[in-house]
């Protein structure tokens, strides 16, 4: 079974591109059972508004890179946005 590389790579790669301060992205798996996890994004203080975007369009396009590359693993992934 597939533990979620894939996702929090993607998922890192895509946030990290986006904000000020890649430095300080953090990306953290959280398993929530047997193929079930939740990447949880932490930025920098001014770095979370650049990730939701307006109206969270780009949160939304963040959580379908998740969940496509948790299709590749065989898993189902989810994104959360830690402040």
């Amino acid at each position: 079974m597939a533990n979620g590389d894939i996702v929090q790579r993607v998922v890192a790669y895509v946030v990290k591109s986006i904000v000020d301060r890649p430095d300080e992205v953090v990306v953290t798996l959280v398993d929530n059972g047997p193929g079930d996890v939740v990447a949880e994004v932490q930025t920098a203080k001014g770095d979370m508004g650049r990730v939701i975007g307006r109206r969270g369009r780009v949160a939304k396009a963040v959580r379908a890179a998740a969940a496509a590359a948790g299709e590749e693993e065989g898993i189902v992934a989810g994104v959360e946005f830690i402040d």
